[in-house]
């Protein structure tokens, strides 16, 4: 069924003829909630960092998904998330991982967590840097920006967050793009270095990243 919002002015036209005007309104809304149940009404959430609500909101949305959660992420060292994605599992939603080389050896990185409750992550070490960070939601939600999904994004740094629901065919085109990663893409090692000192060096490269 393809649903559009608001009708057309024909439409809606006779609509008003058929079934009066009351009536018009009580089924315009009702075409609204069907619209928006299938993922037809644009809608944007914005969010900021530090503090601003970005991994509160991407929580929420993580509850939100009965089928599909595909995740593109730099580096992956918030608890919430990562146990987000840990739960979703566990309700049988699918949820693959598409992580930066760097996770392999990452002090900080929730790559072993995910590891040992079988997500089975996988590493994109075809590019320089595995840069995105995206979440792609049921096929319909997506959620994108600047903002890592580490706990320094949401406490420290000046970061942004979309989540755009209601843009089939930017979550198709999302969708298509984390497939073409995931073909090159090969099963993450777990990290050995979980505990260890790190280069501050590198540390800070990671940062300014």
């Amino acid at each position: 069924m393809h649903l559009t919002w608001p009708p057309d002015s024909e439409t809606l036209m006779w609509l008003q003829i058929g079934i009066g005007f009351f009536g018009a309104l009580t089924l315009m809304h009702w075409l609204r909630l069907l619209a928006r149940r299938f993922g037809r009404v644009l809608s944007l959430g914005v969010f900021f960092s530090p503090k601003g609500g970005c991994e509160n909101a991407l929580v929420a949305e993580l509850k939100k998904a009965r089928r599909e959660i595909l995740v593109q992420a730099y580096s992956f060292t918030a608890d919430p998330l990562t146990y987000g994605l840990v739960e979703a599992k566990k309700r049988g939603v699918n949820v693959e991982v598409i992580l930066d080389k760097s996770n392999e050896v990452e002090r900080f990185s929730d790559l072993n967590i995910l590891l040992e409750n079988g997500l089975h992550p996988l590493i994109d070490s075809e590019h320089a840097i595995a840069h995105n960070k995206v979440m792609i939601i049921d096929q319909k939600v997506v959620v994108t920006g600047s903002f890592n999904f580490t706990n320094q994004a949401e406490n420290q740094n000046a970061e942004n967050m979309l989540i755009i629901k209601g843009h089939p065919e930017m979550a198709s085109k999302y969708r298509s793009n984390f497939m073409v990663h995931k073909q090159h893409s090969k099963p993450a090692v777990k990290n050995t270095e979980v505990g260890k000192p790190q280069d501050p060096k590198a540390h800070d490269q990671r940062r300014a990243a």
